[in-house]
C-alpha cells in the first residue's frame, strides 16, 4: 500500500509540473503571438498580408516552403541573401518584379520568431473559419434576446392599454364639466374679444392720428429694408465656409497636418505660377502605390485610395496600369471672379505669404471650406498691413534695371519682365 501511495504521490507530483510547464509553455506561445501582431503591424503592413498579395507575397504558408532560420537571415537581410546565389531568395526577389525589402536589421532573432507565430497564428484562424460551436451558442442567445423581446412588446402593449383607458375616463369627464359650464365659456370668450378689438382700434386710431409716429416708424422701415438690402448685396458671391462634397475624402489634416507634407509637394504651381494647381493622380500614387492604410481596414486597402486606383486603372495585385484611365473630377472651393487677377507665385515666392493667410489653418481641416471671403476690401486690407518683404532677386533686379535708367542705358520692356505670359494672358 505505501508503495502504491508513493507511485501514486509521484505521479500526481510529475502531472502537476507537466501542466504547470504546458501552461507556461501556453503562455509563452501566446505572448509571443501577441508581441509578433505588434511588430507585423508596425513593420510589415506597409507591403504584406497573411492573406492576399499586396505590394510583396501573401506571407501565409511561408512557415511551409522555408525553414526558420532562412525566414530569419531574410527579414534581417534579403539583399546579403540575393547576393551570396541563394537559389530560394533569387527567385522570389525576380518573382516580385526584382523589388527590393527592407532589411529590418533592429529585429532579433526572438522578434522575428514571434513575427512567425503570429503569421502561423493568423493563417490557422484563416484556415479554420468561424469556431465550432459559435452557432449552438448564438442560437441560444438568440433565442433568449428573441424571448425578452416578445416580453418587453407584451409588458409595453400592457401599459398602453392601461394609459388608454385612463385617458378616456380623464376626457369623458372633462366633457361632463365642459357641457355644465359651456354658456358662461362662451359669455366669458365674447367679453374678451370685445375688450381685444376695442384696445386695438384704440391702439390704431391713436397711432394713424400722430403724423410724427407715422412718419418715424415709416422711416425707419425704408432703414430696415436699405440694411438688409445693403448686406444681401454686399455678400453676393462671397463664399465663406463653403464646404464642397469632394469625390474622394481627401484629408488634409492626416497629410499636411500628421505627416507634415510640404503644401507644394502637391501645389507645385504656387511657386512659379498663376495659379496653384491640382495634383495629378499619379502623385498620390508616388506613396499610394504602397501605403493602402490596410491596417485600418481588415488588411484591405482604403476605399477613398481605391478610388485612386479606379481613377487610374491600377491594378494592385499586378501593380500594373489600364487603358482606360479617367480623370477625378474634383470640385472647386476657391474662386474669384474673372475680372480679378492674381498670382500664387507672387505672394508664395516673392512675398514669402504663408498658405494658411489665405486659406486658414488649413492642415487641421479633415474637409477643406473656403476660409477666408476673398473680396476686395479683404485683400486691400491685407495690403495696407503687410510690410514689404525686399530681401528677394525679384526687388534686385527692380533695382538693377532702375539704376540703369539713372545712368540712361537702353532698357526695354522685355529686359524687366515684358515677356511673362501672365502679363498679358490671365
Amino acid at each position: 500500500m505505501r508503495n502504491i501511495s508513493s507511485v501514486l504521490g509521484r505521479l500526481a507530483k510529475t502531472v502537476s509540473v507537466g501542466l504547470m510547464l504546458l501552461f507556461a509553455v501556453t503562455m509563452a506561445h501566446a505572448q509571443d503571438v501577441k508581441e509578433g501582431e505588434t511588430l507585423f503591424k508596425s513593420k510589415c503592413t506597409t507591403c504584406h498580408s497573411v492573406t492576399r498579395n499586396m505590394v510583396g507575397p501573401a506571407l501565409a504558408g511561408m512557415s511551409e516552403r522555408h525553414s526558420e532560420e532562412w525566414l530569419i537571415s531574410w527579414i534581417h537581410n534579403s539583399q546579403a541573401m540575393i547576393a551570396s546565389g541563394d537559389e530560394a531568395a533569387v527567385q522570389l526577389f525576380n518573382d516580385w518584379n526584382k523589388l527590393v525589402m527592407t532589411s529590418f536589421t533592429d529585429l532579433s532573432d526572438d522578434q522575428i520568431k514571434s513575427i512567425i507565430a503570429y503569421v502561423d497564428a493568423e493563417e490557422a484562424k484563416a484556415a479554420a473559419g468561424p469556431a465550432e460551436g459559435e452557432g449552438g451558442a448564438g442560437a441560444a442567445q438568440s433565442s433568449d434576446a428573441n424571448t425578452l423581446m416578445i416580453l418587453g412588446l407584451l409588458a409595453i402593449v400592457v401599459l398602453a392599454v392601461i394609459v388608454i383607458v385612463v385617458l378616456n375616463r380623464v376626457i369623458h369627464t372633462l366633457e361632463k364639466v365642459i357641457a355644465g359650464n359651456q354658456a358662461a365659456i362662451e359669455a366669458a370668450q365674447a367679453e374678451n374679444e370685445e375688450y381685444e378689438e376695442n384696445r386695438f382700434g384704440k391702439f390704431a386710431r391713436a397711432f394713424v392720428r400722430n403724423k410724427k409716429l407715422v412718419g418715424f416708424a415709416v422711416l425707419m422701415l425704408v432703414a430696415f429694408l436699405g440694411v438688409l438690402g445693403w448686406n444681401t448685396m454686399w455678400n453676393v458671391g462671397v463664399h465663406t465656409g463653403y464646404q464642397p462634397v469632394q469625390p474622394i475624402k481627401f484629408s488634409h489634416q492626416i497629410h499636411a497636418g500628421v505627416n507634415q507634407i510640404e503644401c507644394q509637394y502637391c501645389h507645385g504651381g504656387a511657386f512659379k505660377s498663376k495659379n496653384a494647381s491640382i495634383p495629378s493622380a499619379n502623385v498620390c500614387m508616388n506613396c499610394h502605390n504602397t501605403v493602402t492604410a490596410a491596417d485600418h481596414y481588415d488588411g484591405e486597402t482604403s476605399p477613398e485610395i481605391a478610388k485612386i486606383y479606379k481613377a487610374l486603372d491600377y491594378d494592385p495585385a499586378t501593380r500594373e496600369y489600364g487603358d482606360n484611365p479617367r480623370p477625378i473630377e474634383w470640385v472647386r472651393i476657391h474662386n474669384l471672379p474673372d475680372f480679378a487677377y492674381f498670382n500664387h507665385s507672387q505672394h508664395v515666392s516673392v512675398a514669402g505669404v504663408e498658405c494658411q493667410t489665405c486659406h486658414g489653418p488649413i492642415e487641421t481641416m479633415e474637409e477643406v471650406y473656403q476660409y477666408s471671403p476673398l473680396t476686395m476690401k479683404w485683400c486691400v486690407d491685407c495690403h495696407k498691413t503687410t510690410e514689404v518683404n525686399a530681401d528677394n532677386a525679384y526687388y534686385d533686379q527692380l533695382i538693377e534695371a532702375h539704376e540703369k535708367l539713372k545712368k540712361g542705358e537702353k532698357m526695354t520692356a522685355a529686359m524687366i519682365g515684358g515677356l511673362e505670359c501672365g502679363k498679358c494672358h490671365y
